[in-house]
Parts: C-alpha cells; sequence; structure tokens
C-alpha cells in the first residue's frame, strides 16, 4: 500500500560547530526516510493523494560529549482545493521544544506499543516526529471528513501519554510546563469544548474552498459563518494554544476572504478576527481602508 506523506525535510546546523557536516546529511535522510517510508495508517494512498509537509529542524546547540541537540522544529502541512491548483494550509508551527541523542550510524525506530527504547533522549525525535505526522494526518482527515481525523489524533496522544522522560531535561511532552506546548495541542483538539474548531476545518475546506470555483458566494459564506463560531469558542478558552495554532496556518486566508467583502460589510468580522488572533491583528485592521 502507499504511504501517506510526501515530507520535505530540512537541518539546519550554523549553529553547531566542530561537527562532521556528513552527520547533518545523514540526519537529514534518516528523518525524510522515517516520514516518508513508514506507514501512518491502513488507508491506501495514491500518489497525488499523499499529504505535503515541510519539516525543517534548525539545530541551535550540541553538548560537547554526548551527542545531544536542541533545536526548533518548524511543520507545515497543506491540502489540495478542488478543481484549482491551490493548497490550502493546515499547519504553520514552531515547536521550540526540542532536544534530542542523535548518533549517525543509529537507524531511527517508533513502535506505537513502546514510545520509548531504553535511551529515552535517541527515543524523543522520533517520538516528537510521530506525533507531528499524526497530527497533520488527524488534520487532513478532518477537512475532507467532519471529526474524520479522531484516531490519529489518538495515537498522537498515546505518544503524549507514553512520551519520553529523563527528568526536567526532555520538554514539550507535560501538563506543567507551560500552555502552549505538544501535550496541550492534543489535549485541546481532542476535548469537546474545541469541537466547533475540527467542525469548521471540515466546513472551511469542504463547504468552503474545494466549492469556491463552482459556488463562490456560497461557498464564501461558509467560510464567514464559521468565525462567529470560533469567536464563542474563544470566548470561552481565552488564550488557548489550539485556537493560536489555527490562526498560524489560516490567518491569510480568512484575511482574504473578508477583505472581499464590501467595506461596511467587514467591520464585525474584522473585530472578531483581531479579538482572536492578536499576532495578526494589524493584517486584520488594514482590511478597514482597502
Amino acid at each position: 500500500m502507499a504511504q501517506e506523506l510526501n515530507c520535505k525535510v530540512k537541518v539546519l546546523s550554523v549553529a553547531i560547530k566542530n561537527v562532521d557536516k556528513q552527520v547533518f546529511s545523514t540526519m537529514e535522510k534518516s528523518i525524510s526516510d522515517f516520514m516518508n517510508t513508514r506507514k501512518w495508517t491502513t488507508d491506501d494512498f495514491s500518489a497525488n493523494e499523499k499529504i505535503d509537509v515541510n519539516l525543517m529542524l534548525n539545530l541551535t546547540s550540541k553538548t560537547a560529549d554526548d551527542d545531544i541537540y536542541a533545536a526548533t522544529l518548524t511543520i507545515q502541512s497543506s491540502r489540495p482545493v478542488y478543481n484549482t491548483g491551490y493548497t490550502s494550509p493546515l499547519i504553520n508551527f514552531v515547536d521550540k521544544d526540542v532536544v534530542f541523542r542523535y548518533s549517525q550510524f543509529n537507524t531511527m525506530q517508533f513502535d506505537d506499543n513502546r514510545v520509548v527504547s531504553n535511551d529515552p533522549m535517541s527515543s524523543n525525535l522520533t517520538a516528537i516526529l510521530a506525533y507531528y505526522a499524526y497530527l497533520v494526518i488527524g488534520l487532513d482527515y478532518d477537512s475532507f471528513s467532519p471529526l474524520g481525523g479522531s484516531v490519529y489524533y489518538k495515537r498522537a496522544q498515546n505518544i503524549v501519554n507514553n512520551a519520553p522522560e529523563e527528568g526536567k531535561s526532555i520538554p514539550g511532552w507535560k501538563a506543567v510546563e507551560g500552555n502552549k506546548n505538544r501535550y496541550w495541542i492534543i489535549d485541546q483538539i481532542l476535548n469537546p469544548r474545541f469541537e466547533e474548531v475540527r467542525n469548521y476545518l471540515y466546513v472551511m475546506h469542504r463547504e468552503g474552498f474545494d466549492k469556491m470555483s463552482s459556488k463562490p458566494e456560497e461557498a464564501r459564506q461558509k467560510i464567514l459563518s464559521g468565525i462567529q463560531k470560533l469567536s464563542l469558542v474563544n470566548k470561552e478558552n481565552p488564550s488557548s494554544i489550539l485556537i493560536q495554532f489555527f490562526f498560524n496556518a489560516k490567518s491569510d486566508e480568512l484575511a482574504k476572504i473578508v477583505g472581499q467583502l464590501p467595506k461596511e460589510q467587514r467591520i464585525p468580522y474584522i473585530n472578531m478576527l483581531s479579538a482572536m488572533d492578536v499576532p495578526n491583528m494589524a493584517r486584520y485592521q488594514a482590511l478597514k481602508d482597502r
């Protein structure tokens, strides 16, 4: 059966000194092979159905004697829009809690039933990569069928529940470590309080973007109607990571949709988007004058 992901991987190592650059070429290939050759679902994907993913691992430091790297990981994924050449982003996220041991000649392995091997620090890289593989697939499935990604979110949550531990040296997996990490993303995705976010992923893509070429007014209205529902979720769950996670990928598209309205109709949408997505407030406010 064909595999699910078309994942392009880039490892940046400018900050790392006194290490053979071949190590990073091997790391890049190992991550690419791990993401692109492992079968993540039981479904069969044709080549043109594969999910486009970009991973950029930016190595920021390395310990002197035991090959432990700290890094940031940028994850981007998208899905095609029906009857167009356009792809719509589903994830655009930077994970700053990435730390792992990497040895050039070790094979990268992962087992859902045994997330951690004998060395938690070595297991952390594959755990993080598998977590995002399942998150990418879950979001893609949600965008094609209502709540369609649940089984893959639960696999990501299984990784969180069995994540590598080594004192406080492996961050990102625990609720107590902050409110914007891997734990909270998947916790909120699976929390019924945020179900409307997942419903909107379906409405926005299948009833919105996918029908934009055949029924543009109806499709646009579907997308706009979801903004108010999102606003209610945000009011009940202020400062949630999931809302910002959503807007990291979707703010540009939503600004363009609102910008297509007559000026006098934009104001309520501008106000709702500005309240939900503070980092991109200037983008929405600029629509008042265009």
